[in-house]
């Protein structure tokens, strides 16, 4: 499996996320239809800065090796945040069947990257076995 390839789409992706919840909570409140607030702002701009942080650290560790032993950290990090979070989501867009489609599609990217490092956390960086 290229780790350097996932890393670095998962560096992006919560890069993407990352600034927009940083620089425009007010106007992703208002997409999503949610009433905007001082505190959920704060909120959203701070968990901006989680998720910018953490592209970061993905984006910074892309050229180690990474599965098995190597860099476990980085790896179950990575593979609790995008499980959790992909079931979180998954869990709403079945209750709410109507929900805005960038959730569905963000529910999608979630699920696919707990796969991606769920399997390399699972195996060690030398396996040349196939997905």
């Amino acid at each position: 499996m290229n780790t350097k390839l996932i890393m670095t789409l998962s560096a992006v992706v919560l890069a993407a996320i990352g600034i927009g919840l940083t620089f425009f909570p007010a106007e992703i409140l208002l997409h999503a239809g949610i009433v905007s607030s001082a505190p959920l702002l704060i909120m959203l701009q701070l968990l901006g800065a989680l998720y910018f942080g953490f592209a970061m650290l993905n984006w910074m560790a892309k050229g180690a090796i990474i599965g098995g032993i190597y860099n476990k950290p980085i790896s179950v990090a990575n593979a609790a945040h995008f499980l959790i979070g992909g079931l979180a989501l998954i869990k709403v867009l079945i209750n709410n069947p109507g929900s805005p489609y960038f959730l569905w599609i963000l529910g999608g990217i979630y699920l696919v990257f707990a796969v991606c490092f769920g399997i390399i956390f699972n195996r060690h960086p030398a396996d040349k076995q196939t997905v």
